[in-house]
């Protein structure tokens, strides 16, 4: 069935396989997410092969090509060719990511995910320096899990180096930040990469008190001996913009900066924007499904509660003093609305901010250097 587009650009409805190639191809050459990752010729001849965009489709596309990146993997491995092996695992790991994305909602692309996160690990084991997989205990009123997983990489030849945690959104998780963990390391900083709450291995669905999935992770660091517990950033991508920007209020002096790139305080959370971002153009599919999953939503009902309860304004907490923030987006943004930055403006401590051409989240080629920066400065 042809797509519908209303004025302004946004989707009437969920996209049909052919408006869904386009939308991909358009992302694949401007190289952004969720297609900037992999090789871009095995990428289009994957996204010419769809049939559908059901989970069995979706994930058995994607799923077959990154077996074929596997396969290549084992075999350079076999023959010592480490640095080969590596780049074959990150292939392998992207398009299992894509054949799991947005979301695991399906039994093909849970598969896609299981794979997903033997192949990152096989991949940080000899990436340079290393991606090591840390767990740490966790308990909390009806938790999915009793522990947190993260990812620490340290740069080499730094004694006690500060730290930069960061998250993703909704559909892009903690192996998601390698790019931008590369940008940080390069800068002497070490980075711990987790997933943001209601996804990936996360222990918590999203609720009102989500940010406590955070708080042992910030412990963690603080008493660990090799880092400098001192001198703590976060980033929170997209949605996860949302947890950066409360934990900045609540714990400011635990913090020397946090960055809020894309992601909602308050009128995102509203009933008229949960409506108006049904089926936004920077969307590939299942934005609805995928933040119900999030939440634990099982109803539209629900899905409008659990979004209401977010609202960082109706919590008390934006006149109250925060650490120094950075907020990034794009003008354009129809996930998340430029109207949170200026409610952000008008209450509490002054932030500085950074508004780039286009849609959800700014892409650019000076979006990731403006943020890497303005975090080192705060850092180091």
């Amino acid at each position: 069935m042809p797509i519908t587009v209303q004025a302004g650009g946004e989707l009437a409805g969920p996209r049909s396989l052919e408006n869904a190639k386009e939308w991909m191809r358009d992302r694949l050459a401007k190289r952004i997410h969720p297609l900037g990752l992999t090789d871009p010729q095995a990428t289009l001849d994957t996204i010419e092969s769809l049939r559908g965009l059901d989970g069995d489709s979706w994930a058995s596309a994607w799923i077959g090509t990154a077996n074929r990146f596997l396969e290549k993997a084992e075999t350079q491995m076999a023959e010592g060719n480490t640095a080969a092996a590596r780049d074959a695992y990150y292939q392998a790991y992207g398009f299992f990511f894509l054949g799991r994305f947005p979301c695991p909602n399906h039994p093909a692309k849970e598969e896609a995910y299981r794979l997903e996160l033997a192949a990152y690990e096989k991949f940080g084991a000899l990436a340079e320096p290393p991606i090591v997989p840390v767990v740490v205990p966790f308990e909390a009123e009806n938790a999915l899990s009793n522990e947190i997983r993260f990812y620490l990489r340290k740069p080499e030849g730094v004694e006690k180096p500060p730290v930069l945690i960061m998250w993703g959104g909704v559909d892009a998780w903690k192996e998601e930040m390698t790019e931008l963990s590369n940008a940080l390391v390069a800068q002497r900083i070490a980075t711990i990469a987790m997933d943001n709450v209601g996804t990936g291995q996360s222990p918590l669905k999203a609720r009102r008190n989500g940010e406590i999935q955070f708080l042992p992770v910030i412990e963690w660091v603080r008493a660990s001996a090799d880092l400098d517990g001192n001198r703590i950033g976060l980033i929170g991508r997209s949605f996860g913009g949302h947890w950066a920007t409360k934990l900045a209020h609540l714990i400011p002096e635990q913090l020397r900066c946090a960055v809020n790139w894309g992601g909602g305080v308050h009128y995102m959370f509203q009933p008229e924007w949960v409506e108006a971002s049904r089926y936004p153009d920077s969307y590939l599919m299942e934005l609805v499904e995928t933040r119900s999953r999030m939440l634990g939503a099982k109803n539209d009902a629900e899905y409008v509660e659990g979004f209401r309860a977010l609202s960082l304004l109706d919590q008390e907490l934006l006149s109250k003093p925060c650490a120094p923030l950075l907020l990034v987006n794009g003008k354009e943004d129809k996930q998340c609305p430029i109207a949170d930055i200026h409610l952000l403006l008008e209450h509490g401590s002054p932030k500085s901010v950074r508004l780039f051409p286009g849609g959800h989240m700014g892409f650019g080629p000076h979006t990731v250097p403006t943020i890497v920066s303005w975090v080192r400065n705060h850092l180091t």
